[in-house]
């Protein structure tokens, strides 16, 4: 027993898994109050304007309040970003295995009475679908936890500790109450985790091959990094207003019933500028979050990857 615990925790998987929440608790803890701040312009709390955003939080709750819900948030962070990169990179190795048997024994056939109908799966991006299975997989699992954060973030007078916004949104919405806009933040989160990924490891392959070295330096990890969550956060960002405003609407006594509703609020009250509301200060948060979370989570897979070998 005690052999096969030491084989499982020298596993690639084990080691990306340990790594993406190594590299999300050390990447939260630094940008919190960027996290904080966003959060309040999206759901439309205090001033619009990312500095005077910044010196309300602090004369209304000291500079502790720049860190509300980082609690939560952290424990929210380890699992999500540990699952999400772990999901990542184990579907891209198991899509990428499968089209190459695929290319070599011909694609997955249905056969029907004497009908045969072939599926070929070729045109798809290996690094698409596991960008979307990786979204898809850690919001199912972890979608409790950004619920709480939010709550906190946005009303600390109300939900003032962890605890207390448990007992309040079960005693309010039971279970379901945990999962309030998890519809619309699977909508979000589709097309920017897929087109986040996919940037990512696109830049990083042409650039590797055009400068004809094979990996990439820190710093050339943090600029694609940075630069691939501002692509995607940039074309999911209407999305991600409209999930905001469905997981925090009920606070303010108004809840769109859907995504389609939310949106339209939107764009009804501030115009289609409003769809981009607050997108300065989750550009201030997206862009350093991502560099230095690839950073942080390709220097550890160096060290835990190190001598590991491949189960």
């Amino acid at each position: 027993m005690h052999l096969c615990v030491q084989d499982f925790m020298r596993t690639r998987e084990v080691g990306e898994f340990l790594s993406g929440a190594l590299a999300g608790a050390m990447t939260k803890a630094v940008l919190a109050p960027l996290e904080t701040i966003r959060t309040r312009m999206v759901v439309g709390v205090g001033s619009r304007n990312i500095g005077t955003s910044f010196v309300q939080v602090i004369e209304q709750q000291g500079w502790q309040g720049l860190w509300a819900g980082n609690a939560i948030n952290m424990l929210r962070i380890i699992p999500t970003q540990a699952i999400e990169l772990g999901t990542f990179e184990c579907v891209k190795r198991a899509m990428t295995s499968a089209q190459e048997k695929w290319r070599d024994t011909g694609c997955p056939k249905l056969q029907i009475s004497n009908a045969s109908m072939s599926f070929s799966l070729s045109w798809l991006s290996p690094v698409a679908v596991a960008g979307a299975a990786a979204g898809v997989v850690s919001t199912l699992a972890c979608h409790p936890l950004e619920v709480l954060k939010d709550r906190l973030t946005v009303n600390p007078e109300v939900y003032p500790s962890l605890r207390i916004a448990v007992h309040k949104i079960y005693k309010e919405g039971g279970i379901g109450g945990l999962y309030a806009g998890l519809g619309p933040t699977l909508i979000g989160m589709l097309p920017y985790s897929t087109c986040y990924y996919f940037m990512y490891e696109t830049i990083k392959k042409s650039y590797c091959q055009a400068q004809k070295k094979e990996s990439l330096s820190r710093s050339e990890m943090l600029l694609i990094g940075a630069f691939s969550g501002l692509t995607a956060s940039t074309i999911s960002y209407p999305l991600e207003v409209a999930r905001k405003r469905i997981m925090v609407g009920a606070l303010q006594g108004k809840c769109p019933p859907n995504m389609v509703a939310a949106l339209s609020e939107v764009i009804r009250e501030e115009g289609l500028l409003g769809l981009y509301r607050g997108w300065g200060a989750s550009c201030l948060k997206v862009m350093p979050s991502s560099g230095i979370t690839w950073t942080f989570y390709e220097a550890w897979k160096d060290i835990l990857l190190a001598d590991r070998r491949h189960v």
